[in-house]
């Protein structure tokens, strides 16, 4: 808790003032400030304030000395305690800190219970190929893809505060936990001896042991960066981060993940290469070393691109038709290992696969502390990068659906879930824009969602993980380039940028080809624009002093003396809501629940109106055909009409006529 004491003016600054005046006309009123003679005229306040709100305010109104100054402290500050201690603020603090308290005791079964399990499942089908996939940029073995795509989600369900986003394992933070993984566990480390060839082979085993070390250190880091960053209040420092930036990284992050790649679409072995102008090295060595291209790498690739392409196109092509998408890449998957059995491509062909997925879980083990030290700058380029890309994401779903996110809350939650996650040697996390797409569209409304799609990976890593050994890597690249496709289709963000803001332009220009030309941790250099708001409500002016107003019944006249863009329109929402009164975010989401309720009732209308169109077609046709019935069962004795010598009356020929018509 702070506290202080400030002297405050009542009538204006108690300073001397400038202004253009003629000469001779100092004493005109325009040019003079009135005064308060012998005291009165201002007044001291002391104030505390804490992380949870505003403490006592009180007034000095003696010459203050240090026994005063305890004399006011200890009521005040006690109090104040006292009133940020109360239970029913305890109780807000506690939900506020696990939010899962708050939402899971009033979840709706009925209306969420079904979207949130189909969402579930497809999500977690998409965790499998993804987990692996992205294991594979992160330069540790697949199945602890798996891992990172179990225990953090089952974290973040529980202090989360985003309904729809999809966290797991993200292709940029992959590729830059591969960095570091690189970096400080390159192949030459681990050379040894084989005898029985007479030449030095890689250790895999042991390299790939190091790596996870490595990866678990940096993890386990960058979520007690998370954390603190959290605690301290620190979430407002996103919305420094402007969208031209952001997306300007994310492309020039894919590049480097789509270039990290091209030796398992190839089946080449290029070195690792770090620093600046590392990319450009990578690929001047990729084309070096095609002339030694593995011909069935290359091929299993390239139908596994072309495969993914045409039914992800299906997928779109038929998104209204389908309940749920296609799992392309769970199918990619499955398909390509049976062949890859059946056929032996590792045994003929030297395709590279996948190897040994050992069943379960790990044990907890603490990261090694003394890898922190030659970590900690990628540690923290990964807690911010992370953080952006989920807060960001979590604030779209917030403003479509009318619910509010927690962006401290958001830093703690995926601190946790990247500390735990560390423990458990798994690599860093974010959100996934395709997963949580998927998480939307299918009905998922909760994180109820998320844990199910955790329990899927649960089985799938006690049971049936083994079974993808004979997986080749190269099918993992391919869903990798093609889950990508939506990063480079930001490249038309230029034209688009052009027309409306060159400035925006030229800062995503100036992000790409930092971050391509050095590695996405050393890119990360965001310009901050800040423009500081002091919004208040207007309404008509008194005649006596200038700072009392009389609002207008019924009408909100409400101004801010800033420009409204991206850095401060969260706090222009916040000062919306104090001054006014207008909670925009819980009438966009009664707007849209009325609109819900509007839909529901027309199309219940609708059936309604159908049933009784069908009811009455039914009842018009049955009363028909009683008609007909009758008409056609019309007796007549022609024998008896015969015999008395009479002719049949007109009405049994025209029931004749009439029965030969129908």
């Amino acid at each position: 808790m702070w506290s202080d004491e400030a002297e405050i003016e009542l009538f204006g600054l108690n300073s001397t003032r400038r202004v253009w005046r003629k000469k001779k006309d100092e004493y005109n009123p325009k040019n003079t400030i009135p005064t308060v003679k012998h005291g009165g005229g201002n007044i001291i306040l002391w104030g505390c304030f804490s992380a949870k709100g505003t403490g006592r305010l009180h007034r000095i109104e003696e010459r203050i000395d240090g026994a005063m100054y305890r004399e006011i402290q200890l009521p005040s500050l006690s109090k104040s305690i006292e009133d940020g201690c109360s239970g029913p603020r305890l109780k807000s603090c506690m939900l506020s800190c696990v939010p899962v308290l708050s939402w899971l005791p009033r979840y709706s079964f009925r209306e969420n219970t079904m979207g949130d399990l189909i969402s579930g499942i497809s999500v977690g089908i998409m965790h499998l190929p993804q987990g692996m996939a992205y294991a594979l940029l992160a330069g540790v073995p697949p199945v602890f893809g798996l891992f990172s795509s179990f225990y953090p989600i089952l974290i973040y369900f529980i202090f989360g505060t985003s309904k729809h986003i999809s966290v797991g394992t993200y292709a940029v933070m992959s590729v830059m936990i591969g960095g570091v993984t690189e970096r400080l566990a390159p192949n030459l480390n681990f050379m040894i001896w084989d005898n029985a060839t007479n030449q030095t082979v890689l250790d895999i085993v042991n390299r790939d042991a190091e790596r996870v070390k490595v990866a678990a250190a940096v993890t386990f880091l960058s979520g007690l960066f998370q954390v603190l960053l959290g605690l301290v209040q620190f979430g407002f420092v996103v919305t420094y981060l402007s969208e031209p930036l952001v997306r300007g990284y994310t492309t020039g992050a894919a590049i480097h993940v789509i270039v990290s790649q091209l030796k398992y679409t190839f089946g080449i072995s290029p070195d690792r290469h770090s620093g600046p102008f590392s990319l450009i090295f990578t690929v001047i060595e990729v084309c070096n070393l095609l002339p030694k291209t593995n011909v069935g790498t290359l091929v299993v690739s390239l139908v596994t691109i072309v495969s993914l392409i045409v039914v992800k196109e299906l997928n779109t092509y038929l998104g209204k038709k389908l309940p749920v998408p296609i799992p392309v890449e769970l199918l990619g998957i499955i398909i390509a290992t049976v062949i890859s059995w059946q056929v032996n491509l590792h045994g003929k062909y030297g395709v590279e696969v996948v190897g040994e997925i050992p069943s379960g879980l790990q044990p907890p083990v603490l990261p090694e502390a003394s890898i922190f030290g030659q970590v900690i700058g990628d540690a923290f380029a990964l807690s911010v990068v992370g953080y952006g890309i989920a807060i960001s994401l979590g604030r779209i779903f917030a403003l479509k659906y009318g619910y509010k996110v927690d962006s401290n809350q958001e830093l703690i939650a995926l601190g946790l879930s990247n500390s735990i996650g560390g423990i458990f040697q798994c690599f860093a996390i974010s959100c996934s824009m395709s997963r949580s797409m998927v998480q939307e569209s299918t009905g998922g409304k909760t994180q109820v969602a998320g844990a199910l799609s955790a329990m899927v990976i649960l089985i799938i890593t006690m049971w049936i993980g083994s079974l993808f050994e004979e997986l080749p890597k190269a099918v993992l690249a391919a869903i990798i380039y093609v889950n990508l496709h939506g990063m480079m289709k930001q490249f038309m963000d230029i034209p688009t940028l052009w027309r409306s803001n060159k400035v925006d332009m030229l800062v995503w220009l100036a992000t790409l080809i930092l971050t391509v030309l050095f590695n996405p941790d050393m890119a990360q250099h965001p310009s901050y624009r800040h423009t500081h708001s002091h919004p208040q409500p207007l309404g008509l002016v008194q005649r006596t002093l200038v700072s009392q107003v009389k609002e207008i019944p019924g009408i909100v006249i409400f101004r801010s003396s800033a420009t409204l863009y991206f850095a401060n329109a969260e706090m222009y929402q916040d000062a919306l809501a104090d001054k006014s009164g207008i909670d925009i975010t819980k009438l966009i989401s009664q707007k849209r629940k009325a609109e819900a309720k509007r839909l529901r009732r027309e199309k219940k209308e609708a059936r309604n109106a159908k049933k009784i169109k069908n009811n009455t077609a039914k009842k018009e046709a049955r009363r028909m055909i009683v008609s007909l019935k009758q008409m056609a069962t019309t007796v007549v004795d022609m024998d008896r009409l015969e015999m008395s010598g009479k002719t049949p009356p007109p009405l049994v020929c025209m029931h004749s006529e009439a029965r030969r018509r129908h």
